[in-house]
């Protein structure tokens, strides 16, 4: 397992460093461009707040393999006149979705109708912030603004950004020179978020049923990012010099992996999907918070793995593993959360998975477990890499 970790999901701290610097400063120069072209957006547009927000593993010492992508989240400023009034979608859409009404501070006029055309879809009656919507505006303004940054980053790099429908955009980096060592090529996840305060964002959630329902139209997700790394940088604090609870994550999501290479479809994607590595953290944390961190000194390191992997195996069979921020009351005090957290209804992140599918993939779990070593040396050759599809 020693060896797996430092020859195949280590990554170089120097050259994530230098990844991340370029991925900043090109992320700097599109988000200023963009904010600059919507300096006077009026009174009825949404813009660029003008700032930028680095998520996800690269960012929190639990990456493998590559620093090839990131997750960047771009906050928008609403009209100064409309305030964000989020809400649980209450059964229009997946446990944990969220709808997102408007509230005028000078009562529903006249002068707000343009806005809620462009940018809202009608719910019971009411307008509501519509995420498709949202989430097509922010595509087309970025595009538009991609030739100031691709002019002043040429002798750099060269940028370009592809977008999927439904999906945030992606703004694919690669270096032409010396400046970014290995010249890797990254692919960067612009991620449009509405601010609700707190640290806490809106971000749109993948499409799902039938594309065009104006339901679906209007769900969001919360995200807690931020919090999540506020947990990690008390972990790290609390926990042995010497903690192995990040490489514990790194080494479960590359066996994740490995296994997923001998697997045929449709398990393979429902196999990626259940194993999600925000399933696996949220099952890092609450480990981690159930006994003495001292016990995660790296001497313990096959011990708390196994820990791991029969944790979740439990919750699999049981069909529960709940969101490890949304109206959780047992965090510690000194992880401060805001108080629409901890209001939130609780949510089951397996909820949306049959139970014959989450046996067979507690079944696969412990079986990867138990022939680790024989799964490591068999797809662990570049030959039996295969293209993972994007979450």
């Amino acid at each position: 397992l020693e060896r797996f970790h430092a020859r195949q999901l280590r990554v170089s701290p120097h050259v994530l460093g230098h990844s991340k610097a370029h991925v900043g400063r090109v992320v700097a120069e599109l988000v200023r461009a963009a904010k600059a072209q919507g300096l006077q957006p009026g009174p009825l547009a949404l813009s660029l707040r003008g700032d930028f927000v680095r998520i996800g593993s690269a960012y929190e010492q639990h990456k493998v393999r590559s620093p090839d992508c990131f997750d960047i989240l771009v906050p928008l400023r609403l009209p100064p006149h409309l305030e964000p009034q989020p809400r649980c979608a209450d059964g229009q859409g997946p446990r944990g979705a969220f709808v997102c009404g408007l509230r005028a501070k000078d009562g529903w006029t006249r002068r707000c109708r343009p806005f809620a055309e462009g940018f809202c879809v009608e719910l019971q009656g009411r307008s509501h912030l519509s995420s498709g919507l949202v989430l097509r505006w922010f595509q087309g303004h970025l595009q538009r603004c991609l030739g100031a940054v691709r002019y002043r980053l040429q002798e750099r790099c060269r940028v370009s950004l592809s977008a999927c429908p439904g999906h945030p955009p992606t703004l694919h980096i690669l270096p032409c020179s010396d400046y970014v060592c290995c010249h890797i090529s990254m692919a960067v996840r612009l991620i449009p978020a509405i601010p609700l305060g707190d640290a806490l964002y809106l971000t749109a959630l993948p499409p799902q049923g039938p594309h065009g329902s104006l339901a679906l139209e209007a769900l969001w997700g919360l995200n807690a990012s931020r919090q999540e790394q506020r947990l990690l940088g008390w972990l790290k604090e609390q926990a042995p010099a010497a903690s192995c609870h990040l490489k514990c994550l790194q080494i479960l999501k590359g066996l994740r992996d490995l296994r997923g290479q001998g697997l045929e479809e449709p398990f393979c994607s429902q196999w990626g999907r259940v194993l999600s590595s925000y399933v696996l953290k949220t099952a890092l944390f609450s480990l981690l918070l159930q006994g003495p961190l001292e016990a995660w000194d790296e001497r313990f390191l096959v011990e708390r793995l196994e820990d791991l992997v029969l944790y979740l195996r439990d919750c699999l069979r049981k069909q529960v593993l709940m969101d490890f921020f949304l109206g959780n009351t047992s965090i510690p005090e000194a992880v401060a959360l805001p108080r629409f957290l901890k209001e939130a209804a609780p949510v089951n992140l397996l909820s949306a998975f049959d139970g014959p599918t989450l046996d067979l993939v507690a079944f696969q779990l412990l079986s990867t477990w138990m022939q680790a070593p024989h799964i490591i040396r068999m797809y662990s050759s570049p030959r039996h890499w295969r293209p993972v599809p994007s979450p």
